[in-house]
């Protein structure tokens, strides 16, 4: 598996489940390369392919992803799938930005 560093991250999230078409709006708490963390209230569980869309400073950002797992406190971790070229670019923008505010 990938490993890239995580950056603390505030934004909203909007995740659907593929299978189920179910529609969660929640939190994202850490944004990396390859994934991100979420708090939600009703996490889904390990495994789940997901649609996600992450809404930060004007921007938007979707991929699909999977649940890597969820923790009983709310946590979910989402590895991105499949990110478009548009949405990678975004992420990377938003990832040096994150970069920028940990070296001030």
């Amino acid at each position: 598996m990938l490993r890239a560093r995580r950056y603390p991250f505030a934004a909203s999230v909007e995740l659907t489940d593929l299978q189920s078409e179910t529609h969660l709006q929640e939190r994202a708490i850490d944004l990396s390369l390859y994934g991100c963390g979420v708090v939600a209230s009703k996490p889904f569980s390990a495994g789940t392919r997901v649609r996600i869309r992450i809404t930060h400073g004007g921007g938007n950002f979707a991929a699909l992803g999977r649940v890597i797992y969820a923790t009983a406190d709310g946590e979910m971790g989402i590895a991105f799938t499949r990110v478009e070229q548009v949405h990678q670019i975004i992420l990377e923008k938003w990832i040096s930005e994150q970069r920028e505010r940990v070296r001030i």
